[in-house]
């Protein structure tokens, strides 16, 4: 037992956090790689709300609720369209997405100040451009059913609503840091991890949960993106909670991963010993 103990250390990977992110990297203005990661990530928002919000459109259309593709649809829909342009995106922009994400990442120091408001920005004018095309293909239907934007659904108040939103990207944001964690690769995991599906199957099961109560934000991009295309009072007036919901989220996720699972804090203080496995 203890030469398999043995064995098992000696085989276990070193592995050193890198260093993190600088707050401002000016250098990264002259890298061809820096706007090529802006451009994947405004093509990856396009395609994301084109087909999940035209899915979403598609199915308000039938007037019988078993010819559509129903609510689970609707969730493959956004869990399938995050598994493929992760999977897609992953190694050119990292395959955030989603400015909840980035965020998330910027307070963990694995992106610099300037290329999270970049990634941002370019997030959300493809989410701007993406249902822009949902409504230029299905005008007719695209305003008169609802345009895809998120809103708190009757029976749910505000409060409610944001909890909900807070809860769902913390799942996504988590998932997203426990899926890409380079600890874990070199040394903690035993199956090889395909990233993009868990984050893909985090998106899926949200949306399953939160799509009665806001139709799903936790994608500040997608909730921006459907609100400005489809311009309505009502989808302003509850806008704000697209954004602060999963800002939280994204940082009580953050705070979880880093600083409880990853033990940072600790760490920082040099007051315990963590066990090599943690």
């Amino acid at each position: 037992m203890s030469k398999e103990v043995s064995e098992e250390g000696q085989g276990r990977k070193d592995y050193v956090d890198p260093p993190p992110a600088p707050l401002i990297d000016t250098e990264e203005l002259r890298l061809w790689s820096f706007y090529r990661a802006l451009i994947a990530e405004f093509i990856a928002t396009l395609l994301f709300l084109y087909i999940t919000v035209a899915t979403v459109i598609g199915h308000k259309k039938q007037h019988d609720a078993c010819n559509g593709v129903g609510l689970l649809g609707i969730a493959w829909a956004f869990g399938g369209m995050i598994f493929i342009l992760v999977y897609c995106t992953a190694g050119i922009s990292g395959g955030h997405i989603n400015p909840a994400v980035t965020f998330g990442l910027f307070l963990a120091r694995k992106v610099s100040l300037m290329r999270a408001v970049a990634y941002m920005v370019s997030q959300c004018l493809g989410a701007i451009c993406g249902v822009g095309l949902v409504k230029a293909f299905m005008k007719h239907e695209y305003n008169s059913l609802g345009g895809g934007a998120n809103s708190v659904a009757s029976g749910y108040n505000k409060g409610t609503a944001l909890g909900a939103e807070i809860i769902g990207t913390f799942v996504l944001v988590y998932t997203v840091f426990s899926a890409t964690d380079p600890k874990r690769n070199a040394r903690d995991s035993h199956v090889p991890l395909l990233a993009p599906l868990p984050i893909g199957f985090a998106v899926f099961m949200v949306h399953l949960a939160t799509i009665p109560i806001t139709g799903t934000g936790i994608n500040p991009a997608r909730s921006f993106g459907a609100a400005v295309i489809y311009n309505n009072d009502k989808a302003w007036d509850d806008h704000w909670i697209f954004w602060v919901g999963p800002f939280v989220g994204a940082v009580v996720a953050v705070a979880y991963h880093q600083y409880i699972l990853r033990a940072a804090a600790i760490k920082a203080l040099g007051s315990f010993r963590s066990n090599p496995t943690n």
